[in-house]
């Protein structure tokens, strides 16, 4: 049972793994979203700590471990998201998105996904949260 919060690092990686489906060390270091320069042995070593950690979990294809993940995506961003919106942008979700898309190129498909989600997001709020009758 995973009971450490994931590093940074950590959290590329699974990163990788949520987007990618089950990878090997070398496809997950091809992949990582930093684009910093890092050895094999080191991406292979934290995906190892992150196994005993209980993140992640491996196959075998052939001689390679095939590592996807062991928790889900949901229980470990949740948390991450709460505490950013609360500590960085007074609990105000408006605030995080309007930093997001100020400082971070997006593209007209990503917009329309955007849109989509809020809409999405809307539907399922409830009415006394929709009529604006919230504390």
């Amino acid at each position: 049972m995973q009971k450490t919060k994931p590093s940074d690092l950590e959290m590329q990686i699974l990163s990788v793994l949520w987007e990618n489906g089950a990878s090997t060390a070398r496809e997950v270091l091809e992949a990582m979203p930093d684009g910093k320069q890092r050895a094999y042995t080191s991406i292979l070593s934290v995906m190892q700590v992150m196994e005993k950690k209980g993140l992640l979990k491996h196959t075998n294809r052939g001689v390679a471990h095939v590592y996807s993940p062991a928790v889900n995506r949901k229980k470990i961003i949740q948390p991450f998201m709460h505490k950013v919106v609360n500590e960085v942008f007074g609990g105000r979700p408006s605030a995080m998105m309007q930093a997001l898309l100020a400082e971070t190129p997006v593209s007209d498909d990503e917009l329309a996904q955007i849109r989509k989600l809020l809409e999405q997001a809307k539907s399922r709020r409830p009415a006394r949260a929709a009529k604006g009758e919230e504390k």
